[in-house]
């Protein structure tokens, strides 16, 4: 059971993303100097995706956007959505993005959040064409950056000896299961290939995860989860079923990732990640949920619902630490796999 009804908080979440991606200050900037004249405003680097904070969080919002308004096309804000989409999604808008992205000094640029983000929002687009028929020319004027994007992780991974496991944005099984997705939906054997590959030399071997270590001081994803989650779609060449009876922590340490954290200053950039922790284990949960042996369930549906009671109220309302971006990760829990 699923504590909260993704249709009564999609109001609510769409109103959040609307405001937060047209709102272009505060504003955190990722951008190397090269010279004077590079310091422009936000609107004028990123005239797609300059709300919302950063330039990722704007990424993941408009990815609600276009979920809320793929689930939902009755929503109040449907109208409000499609003409903020009209607006954002032009291809005069991506051309700037993407020469932004191809300054020598910006290929790292959100490696592989922010990469990822960008190719699961157009997974969302794609998906969209099929009951909406604006939805065309967003796909169409986003593809440019999309395939920027599978360029780099093509161009990446063979490089990466070794993956990271932060619960912060470098996490690798998140970009990975991201991309993955977006490689599945558009066909690209070679991308789902080189991710399939390359989780299975980083994470096939892994043996009793230590949960307890999770999480670090300002994590909004556990690695271990978001590992798993990966893994139940790139194992190879035996069941995911095994692959977690070796996987899985000791009892001891598995309640660690059952019992939700607690985020004591919302005011906090850093701090408020934990709230994040929360809404993403409750997601990778739901992923989880039916690989899992059956002894775990009920400890899990158990679970799924204390991260969402404990997070969810803190996503629309509180400081723009949290608003800004937790609502992409509550409905991911809330909606993934529709």
């Amino acid at each position: 059971m699923i504590l909260a009804d993704p249709a009564s908080c999609a109001p609510q979440f769409a109103s959040t993303a609307l405001a937060n991606i047209e709102l272009e200050y505060p504003n955190r900037l990722d951008l190397t100097l090269q010279g004077a004249g590079d310091l422009l405003p936000p609107r004028t680097l990123h005239p797609v995706f300059y709300g919302s904070y950063d330039w990722h969080s704007s990424v993941h919002m408009h990815w609600l956007l276009a979920r809320l308004l793929r689930l939902f096309p009755s929503l109040p804000q449907a109208d409000r959505i499609r003409a903020t989409f009209d607006a954002h999604f032009r291809p005069a808008n991506v051309s700037i993005e993407a020469a932004f992205l191809q300054q020598p000094s910006n290929r790292t640029f959100e490696r592989t959040y922010g990469w990822a983000w960008l190719l699961k929002l157009q997974t969302e687009l794609i998906e969209s064409t099929q009951t909406d028929s604006r939805a065309v020319a967003w796909r169409d004027a986003l593809q440019p950056i999309a395939d920027l994007f599978v360029e780099r992780f093509l161009e990446f991974l063979p490089l990466a000896q070794f993956p990271i496991r932060a619960g912060t944005h470098a996490n690798s099984a998140f970009g990975l299961l991201f991309a993955f997705d977006y490689a599945e939906k558009t066909q690209h054997t070679a991308l789902c290939s080189l991710i399939t590959e390359t989780a299975n030399a980083w994470f096939s071997n892994d043996h009793r995860y230590p949960a307890v270590y999770e999480p670090s001081g300002d994590d909004f994803l556990s690695g271990g989860l978001m590992e798993a989650a990966l893994m139940t779609r790139v194992v190879s060449d035996r069941r995911f079923a095994d692959w977690w009876q070796d996987f899985c922590p000791v009892v001891r340490d598995l309640q660690t990732w059952l019992l939700p954290v607690m985020t004591t200053d919302r005011t906090d950039p850093k701090l408020a990640h934990l709230d994040g922790m929360n809404l993403s284990r409750a997601w990778c949960w739901r992923i989880l949920a039916g690989e899992l042996p059956g002894s775990l369930r009920k400890p899990v549906d158990t679970a799924i619902n204390a991260h969402l009671e404990a997070s969810l109220p803190h996503v629309t309302m509180g400081d723009y630490a949290g608003t800004h971006w937790l609502a992409s990760f509550a409905l991911l829990a809330l909606t993934e796999n529709t």
